[in-house]
């Protein structure tokens, strides 16, 4: 088996090509199912950010999984591979292993050392297991890179600078104007990153601050911390007619801005400097506006120089993390060559305890009149000798299975003990495991459906 992972990430594609394969919250179950449900592909978990779409597969053979991934990206996102192939990258084993845990731990971010991309590796990973789209090696993969970056950021100082898109963002501004201090500024969207923004701009000294939200509520209690303004979308005109920044963050999956749009705007300001500052992906703002006058437009591509300014620091640290990600890449290595031989080792030890089992049957017969104190005697005893005898095998297959050799020494130690019954019989009974695993996934499927006509007959 191997270790797979295909994708696209700011360093590859410019925001107009990742934006085409962005992934919503509510989307991801249904890629995952149609992604697990490709022939080639035993495990699987999909991470999909702003700044990346990345897809991780267990598989036989890497070569069919990049076809069988370009074919389900082109599917799914509806876009010609021809479009996007040349913005892929595709990593094995060894690679595929050492990039999840830098992405877990914030080294290959735009801005280096961020926190939140540990929370999408944990969320993409627990979907991906609730969907039973993970198995043996994800589960332990995916809960060691967790762990991993949870303590790089507690044991090194890569998180003491507080950067993030969003603190880049605020950092354009000072850049643009010095000061944020009787500046009106417009936050569009009241989500994890357009209230970081908001905060960082008050933390910034910006007192003259608007939220825009869908939903009122929302942008009333993002806006509420920092004594701003809410409002709607409906209702921003006037707030965005008297805006020096605007600085969006929406989950929209459309322009909430055109082109048309902004003229208007201007035109009620009359030319009056705007600057526009857009984090979303899917990009918030035509990119069209930049060529109205007056009218100074920012992407999340545009951050990168702001970023590299405020990274000398993290950068050291960095170095520390990467020496933790090495060590951490042996361990899983090593667990990873040993578990082709787990099979074996639980295929002996049900013989072993087949063997005493039978000879202490054979024992009660020809001693019956054994009292029950010296048969727990006997068969403590015996069975620490079979213990005994079958650990240093079981010690010697652990360690040729990291050899070259490996399939031919688990053949020889399956013929010497005389394994294959066992092996058959544990093969069965995971395959019944699996099944009633799939009973029990239909059954739940079918309960949610009969709830959901139930709830809309009494409605």
């Amino acid at each position: 088996m191997h270790i797979v992972v295909v994708g696209l990430n700011y360093r590859t594609a410019p925001v107009e090509v990742r934006e085409r394969f962005a992934l919503a919250e509510e989307q991801l179950a249904g890629a995952l199912t149609a992604l697990k449900a490709t022939m080639s592909i035993m495990e699987c978990v999909i991470i999909a950010t702003c700044n990346r779409t990345e897809i991780y597969a267990v598989v036989e053979r890497p070569q069919i999984c990049g076809h069988d991934v370009r074919w389900f990206m082109e599917n799914w996102f509806g876009l010609p591979r021809a479009q996007f192939t040349s913005y892929l990258y595709m990593y094995e084993d060894h690679r595929a292993i050492e990039h999840l845990f830098k992405v877990a731990s914030g080294l290959d971010s735009m801005i280096i050392g961020e926190t939140q991309i540990l929370g999408q590796v944990r969320d993409a990973f627990l979907e991906a297991q609730n969907l039973k789209t993970t198995g043996t090696i994800f589960n332990m993969l995916f809960k060691q890179a967790i762990t991993l970056a949870k303590r790089a950021h507690s044991e090194t100082k890569i998180g003491e600078l507080a950067v993030s898109v969003s603190y880049a963002a605020v950092e354009l501004g000072k850049h643009i104007f010095g000061s944020f201090n009787n500046k009106n500024v417009v936050v569009l969207g009241a989500g994890e990153t357009g209230e970081l923004t908001a905060k960082h701009l008050h933390g910034n000294g910006a007192s003259k601050i608007s939220v825009v939200n869908r939903t009122l509520e929302k942008a009333q209690e993002v806006a509420a911390s920092f004594g701003g303004f809410a409002y709607t979308f409906d209702q921003a005109k006037a707030a965005m007619e008297q805006a020096d920044i605007m600085i969006s963050s929406t989950a929209a999956k459309q322009y909430i801005l055109t082109a048309e749009d902004v003229q208007r705007i201007m035109d009620k300001r009359r030319n009056r400097p705007l600057f526009m500052i857009d984090i979303a992906v899917p990009r918030d703002f035509d990119p069209r506006i930049a060529e109205l006058d007056n009218v100074y437009l920012y992407d999340i591509d545009d951050l990168k120089d702001i970023v590299e300014s405020n990274l000398a620091q993290r950068k050291q640290e960095a170095v520390k993390i990467e020496a933790m990600i090495a060590e951490e890449i042996k361990q899983f290595e090593s667990w990873y060559q040993t578990l082709g031989v787990v099979p074996l080792i639980r295929a002996l030890h049900s013989k072993a305890e087949q063997v005493h089992a039978a000879t202490m049957v054979s024992l009660t017969n020809k001693l019956p009149n054994l009292s029950e104190q010296e048969l727990k005697v006997i068969r403590k005893l015996t069975k620490s000798m079979v213990n005994q005898m079958i650990q240093e095998p079981v010690v010697r297959i652990k360690e040729l299975a990291g050899e070259k050799k490996a399939d031919e020494a688990m053949a020889l130690f399956t013929q010497l003990f005389d394994l294959e019954q066992e092996l058959a019989l544990l093969a069965e009974e995971n395959d019944k495991k699996e099944a009633q695993s799939t009973a029990v996934q239909e059954r739940n499927s079918l309960v949610r459906s009969a709830k959901k006509l139930a709830a809309l007959v009494r409605s």
